[in-house]
């Protein structure tokens, strides 16, 4: 099965050597996004601001994969402080409408640019 690699210009360009999304088949890989505003490739400041620009992001690269935030079955949160657990949450809510898709949620020490939260995805499209 070919792979197809995914990009949008409404989400910020990869800062490393990795695509921002992959598709093989009907499942769609979103690679982490951090809170980086795709005009200036500034991190947005605030918890809440970088949380709802990472959704903003996601949704950009899985429409343009073909997608929605609806389609992803999995995501993984990588959050500097567990103690933003309950407002991440709370944003996602926002993004979301059950079915919730799975999730994980990780502490980390760090993360890219100094990074208060990243999200990467798994879609699969019908």
């Amino acid at each position: 099965m070919p792979k197809q690699i995914i990009h949008s210009e409404a989400a910020p360009r990869a800062i490393g050597p990795y695509s921002q999304a992959v598709r093989c088949g009907n499942t769609v890989y979103l690679a982490g996004q951090i809170g980086l505003d795709p005009a200036t490739m500034e991190l947005v400041p605030g918890l809440d601001a970088q949380a709802r620009r990472v959704f903003e992001n996601l949704r950009a690269v899985a429409q343009a994969a073909g997608g929605d935030l609806g389609d992803i079955v999995r995501l993984a949160i990588y959050l500097i402080d567990l103690g933003d657990f309950g407002r991440v949450n709370e944003i996602m809510a926002d993004c979301f409408t059950a079915p919730y898709p799975a999730r994980a949620t990780l502490g980390v020490a760090s993360l890219p640019r100094g990074a208060l939260v990243e999200i990467d995805a798994i879609m699969h499209l019908e």
